[in-house]
C-alpha cells in the first residue's frame, strides 16, 4: 500500500526519526504565525498526554461526541497503513490530495521543520479550514517540549504515565512525568488517570503552580467494573454504561478517563451518547482480535485465537499479562507471544513481563528491528522457551504446534501492520 503523502512530508522536510533535531517550537510558531495561527483558531481542544492509552482514551471520546451528533477533528499517532490515519477531519481520515497541499503550503513558508512539526502544522490549518465541534489532540512524545503544545486548550488530559522514550525525556519517571504534565496550562481543568505516587505529586505540583483545577481518578471521579458494565461516577453524576468495546482491564480505565474528561466538557451530553460511544469504539492494533481472514485461520482452525497489539514498553506489555491472565480464567490455553521489537525502545523489559506467562517466544525479523536471535536469548535466559521463526507466517505455522494456542503478536506497530495487512490478503 503506497503511502503517497508519508512521502510527500518526507520529501519535503526529511525523515521522521533520526533528523536529529532537539525540540524547539520556534520554527513551528513562526510557521503557524504566517499561516494566520490556525491553532488559535479551532474549535474547543482537548489535549491528551501520557504513555499509554491515549490513543485509546481518544478513540472513545472521539466515539461518544459523535454519537452525541458533534463533529470531532482529531490527531493521533503512530498510523499502522498511511499516515492520512493521523489526521481525523470531520469524522473521516484526510484526503491525500489535503495532506499533500498543507504540507505543500507549510514548505513554502518554511523546510526548517521537522517532518512531526509539519504535521502538527498541517492538522492546525485543516481543522481550521472545516467546521467542527471539538479538536482531539494526542501530543506526539512527552508534552512541555512536544509541538502539539504550541496550542492552549479548553481541556488536557494525562494517561497513566510510565517509562518510555528514556533517550529523549529522561531516564527516571520524575523527569519524564514534568516533560507530560507540561500540557497542563495556567487556569485551565485537567483530567487525569491513576498515577503511581511519585508521577501523581508532579502533576500536583504543576497544577498548583499554574492554578490549574486538577480532577483525579480515585479522588474526584471514579470508573470500576460491575457486573459486567462500566460504571463511571462524578460529584455530580454516575454512568453506568455498556462495557468497552475494546478488550482489557486497562480499558476500563481508559474509557473511565474519556467519559470524566467529557462530563466535565460538556455536563449536557447525554447518558445515550456515552453508551454508545462506549459501545462502538474502535481502535486498531489494541488487543484486535483475528477472526475472518486467511492468516489466521490456520490457528482459528485448531481452537486456537490470534491478538494482535501494538504495545511496546513495559507499562504496555504487563497490561498484555494481565490479560492473557484474565482470559485464562474463560479459556485455558498455552500462550505465544510473536514478538519484535525496534533497538531504541527497552524491550527486554517489556518483553519481560510476557515472558513470565508464555509458553513459547517466537522471535521474529522486522525492518529494522532487534536481531531476533537477540531475542531469543534474552528469552531463553528468562526461563521461557523460544525459537527464531523467518517471518510472521513461519512463526503462525511454528504457533500451530501447539493445541488451541493464544497467539499475541506484539512489540511494535510495525509488526501489528504486518499482521491486520497479512489477515485483509
Amino acid at each position: 500500500m503506497r503511502d503517497v503523502v508519508s512521502e510527500k512530508f518526507t520529501a519535503l522536510f526529511g525523515p521522521e526519526f533520526g533528523h536529529g533535531k532537539a525540540f524547539d517550537h520556534a520554527p513551528l510558531r513562526a510557521t503557524l504565525g504566517a499561516l494566520g495561527n490556525p491553532q488559535d483558531k479551532t474549535p474547543l481542544v482537548i489535549h491528551v498526554a501520557g504513555t499509554n492509552g491515549k490513543g485509546s482514551t481518544i478513540a472513545f471520546m472521539r466515539a461518544i461526541a459523535e454519537a452525541a451528533g458533534l463533529r470531532v477533528h482529531a490527531f493521533t499517532k503512530p498510523h499502522l497503513f498511511k499516515l492520512n490515519e493521523r489526521f481525523v477531519i470531520a469524522g473521516a481520515p484526510a484526503s491525500d490530495e489535503a495532506l499533500i497541499d498543507a504540507a505543500e503550503r507549510i514548505a513554502a513558508i518554511s523546510r526548517d521543520l521537522t517532518p512531526f512539526d509539519a504535521q502538527v502544522a498541517a492538522a492546525f490549518l485543516l481543522f481550521h479550514e472545516t467546521p467542527a465541534d471539538l479538536v482531539l489532540l494526542e501530543t506526539g512524545m512527552g508534552g512541555r517540549d512536544d509541538s502539539t503544545n504550541v496550542v492552549t486548550p479548553a481541556l488536557s488530559v494525562i494517561t497513566p504515565i510510565d517509562l518510555d522514550h528514556q533517550d529523549i525525556l529522561g531516564a527516571t519517571l520524575a523527569e519524564i512525568t514534568a516533560h507530560k504534565a507540561g500540557i497542563i496550562k495556567a487556569s485551565t481543568p485537567a483530567i487525569i488517570a491513576r498515577q503511581r505516587d511519585e508521577a501523581r505529586e508532579i502533576i500536583e505540583a504543576h497544577a498548583a503552580r499554574v492554578h490549574a483545577p486538577l480532577l483525579q481518578h480515585g479522588q474526584d471521579w471514579d470508573a470500576y467494573a460491575n457486573a459486567g458494565r462500566l460504571v463511571v461516577q462524578t460529584e455530580t453524576r454516575a454512568l453506568d454504561l455498556p462495557p468497552p468495546a475494546l478488550t482489557g482491564a486497562h480499558q476500563i480505565d481508559n474509557a473511565g478517563l474519556a467519559c470524566a474528561a467529557l462530563m466535565h466538557w460538556r455536563p449536557d451530553l447525554p447518558d445515550e451518547a456515552f453508551a454508545q460511544g462506549i459501545a462502538n469504539a474502535t481502535w486498531p492494533a489494541r488487543l484486535q482480535p483475528l477472526t475472518r481472514g486467511p492468516f489466521s485461520a490456520p490457528i482459528r482452525a485448531i481452537g486456537g485465537e490470534v491478538w494482535v497489539d501494538g504495545g511496546h514498553n513495559a507499562h504496555a506489555l504487563s497490561a498484555l499479562l494481565n490479560w492473557a491472565i484474565a482470559a485464562d480464567t474463560q479459556r485455558k490455553a498455552p500462550l505465544v507471544v510473536i514478538f519484535a521489537a525496534r533497538p531504541r525502545k527497552n524491550w527486554a523489559m517489556a518483553l519481560k513481563f510476557l515472558a513470565i506467562k508464555a509458553e513459547r517466544v517466537i522471535a521474529v525479523p522486522m525492518h529494522e528491528g532487534v536481531d531476533p536471535q537477540e531475542v531469543a536469548n534474552y528469552t531463553s535466559s528468562e526461563g521461557t522457551p523460544s525459537v527464531i521463526a523467518p517471518s510472521l507466517a513461519a512463526a503462525m505455522q511454528n504457533a500451530a504446534l501447539l493445541p488451541a494456542p493464544r497467539v499475541l503478536i506484539c512489540g511494535s506497530f510495525l509488526l501489528a501492520a504486518e499482521a491486520l495487512a497479512a489477515e485483509a490478503l
